[in-house]
């Protein structure tokens, strides 16, 4: 039997220069880092979480399932052309083409490493159909329990693997970057103390799979650690963000005032729940001819006009039965909590930040715009998802371009090649022992309010002058500048987009326009002039409107 994943604890010793020189760093323990690290096992890879392993991240929260087009009668491209029709007209066909070519693979690894997908009675996958699909190709597991199982295969696959070694505890602050390319990665201690030293991590190769953005919004269905800190660290080491304005908000967060969120999944909606006003009136059939199984984007603003018109909004489950606890626990659980029964009542629920298919540009092997970064997982924008993600596509991107900046490292990695890693003897990192809570609430009311569901011109300025004044406090802290640095790039990205194009609506722009039917491409110093220029009395400069029509 092989021998357990090494727990790396803290205050180690540097190994000697030149002794073990520059590994493989991956940051980021969801479903992305622990796939990226199995498939890299014949190469010494250490795994940096700021949960306890297996705990972290938002793929343990996921609750739908991962797509493949593995019926009769369905197909990879089907697939890829539904999630070409979702994501508006901004996803890259060949990237779509890829993810659904390869995600029968992917799902096989999934099944060798224990992941009990559920079956029918006759021992294939079940496969369910989700919004937008065409075709029944979601494989779930107990119904709403898919990101718990496939992380604790996972996590047990890892700690099986004595190749892989983890360092609980520590969070990415800083790319090290010499000559152009990366050499490194600063990391600090999370825990209640004080003051911390941070520790530099040698690698010439690093993986950013830190997940998502979520909690830069006041409603959210993320877990605390998806503050966007890998975007951040990504556009500080000057890579390029792609498509950074489109924050997706799930129609159906459970809305009992719980942070984050409990999240009603999409398959409720696949099985024949409905939304209905607290009128008893279904309102999506109106918007969209698919009504509940339309497009998120189309689906979260229709939920959102009647919450915000005082109606409210209900997803109406009565017709599921009897049977409701054992085909959706999660859920079942959830409403518990909050003294509903959905068996007899409707649930009532509210838009929440969910999924950013903005992130680090990366191309078709994940790597980004530096040498020697890698991106994969949400925190990743591969051009998989453009304006729009299709349902249940977000776990098998993890998987399938995984597996993809996997071979792109192993093919330039000698195997001989260790990570070294070990306290770095600058000066002391001061992290404070909690975020400015006052700071941190200011920035999310903000981003809901102003960069939300609906945004236009004013409250994306609005927003920018906000971001501004909080960055006057955020030096003494990493977490919140990170925070503050990845809000500016979506404000700003928005700002600039002026149509409406998927999860991306805007007030004042209500059409989508020819002239941006492509991705949008953002660097941090362009973020900035952006933000400047908004905020300043000057009229701002079209200069930046142009680089993102070009």
């Amino acid at each position: 039997m092989p021998s357990p994943t090494r727990t790396i604890p803290p205050g180690l010793k540097r190994a000697p220069r030149g002794a073990q020189d520059g590994g493989i760093v991956i940051v980021g323990a969801g479903l992305a880092g622990l796939f990226t690290a199995l498939k890299l096992a014949s190469l010494p890879v250490t795994v940096v979480s700021v949960a306890p392993f297996g705990q972290g991240g938002s793929s343990i929260w996921a609750q739908a399932g991962i797509a493949a087009a593995l019926a009769e009668g369905d197909s990879p491209e089907a697939h890829a052309a539904d999630t070409i029709r979702a994501g508006a007209g901004i996803v890259d066909e060949r990237i779509a083409l890829l993810l659904a070519r390869e995600a029968r693979e992917r799902v096989e690894d999934l099944l060798r490493y224990g992941v009990p997908f559920d079956k029918d009675l006759e021992g294939h996958l079940d496969l369910a159909r989700e919004a937008a699909h065409g075709a029944r190709r979601i494989l779930h597991v107990k119904g709403d329990t898919a990101g718990r199982a496939i992380m604790a295969a996972l996590t047990a696959a890892a700690r099986a693997t004595p190749s892989i070694q983890v360092l609980e505890g520590w969070a990415a602050r800083d790319l090290i970057i010499r000559d152009g390319q990366v050499a490194g990665i600063e990391v600090t201690r999370v825990e209640p103390a004080a003051f911390a030293r941070g520790m530099v991590l040698d690698a010439s190769a690093v993986v950013l799979a830190t997940g998502g953005a979520g909690q830069l919004y006041a409603i959210t269905t993320n877990p605390r650690e998806s503050r966007g800190e890998g975007i951040a660290i990504a556009a500080r080491g000057g890579a390029t963000i792609a498509d950074a304005e489109f924050v997706q908000f799930h129609p159906t967060a459970i809305n009992v005032g719980r942070d984050p969120a409990p999240l009603a999944t999409e398959a409720l909606r696949g099985e024949g729940a409905i939304l209905i006003n607290g009128r008893g009136e279904r309102f999506l059939r109106a918007l969209h001819e698919d009504g509940e199984l339309g497009p998120r984007d189309i689906v979260a603003r229709g939920v959102y006009r009647e919450v915000m018109g005082g109606r409210g909004a209900f997803l109406d489950c009565r017709k599921i039965g009897a049977d409701f606890p054992q085909r959706f626990p999660t859920v079942f659980a959830a409403c518990q909590a909050a003294g509903i029964d959905p068996r007899h009542e409707p649930i009532p629920v509210a838009p929440a930040a969910h999924y950013h298919m903005g992130g680090v540009y990366t191309d078709a092997a994940g790597r980004t715009t530096v040498e020697g970064l890698w991106a994969c997982g949400e925190v990743a924008s591969t051009g998989a998802h453009g304006a729009n993600r299709l349902a249940s596509n977000s776990l098998l991107e993890a998987v399938v371009f995984g597996a993809r900046v996997a071979r792109d490292i192993a093919e330039r990695m000698p195997s001989s090649k260790q990570i070294a890693f070990g306290v770095e003897a600058g000066p002391a990192a001061a992290v404070a022992a909690e975020l400015d809570s006052q700071a941190v609430r200011t920035l999310r009311r903000a981003m809901t309010a102003k960069v939300g569901v609906i945004r236009d011109d004013t409250s994306l300025v609005g927003a920018l002058g906000v971001i501004a004044g909080l960055e006057q406090g955020a030096l003494s802290d990493p977490r919140l500048d990170h925070m503050l640095v990845t809000a500016k790039l979506i404000a700003a990205a928005a700002l600039m987009r002026k149509e409406s194009r998927g999860a991306h609506f805007r007030s004042d722009y209500l059409e989508a326009d020819p002239k941006f039917a492509h991705r949008s491409l953002l660097t941090l110093v362009e973020a900035e002039a952006i933000a400047a220029d908004a905020i300043s009395p000057r009229a701002r400069a079209p200069r930046w409107a142009a680089s993102l029509s070009a």
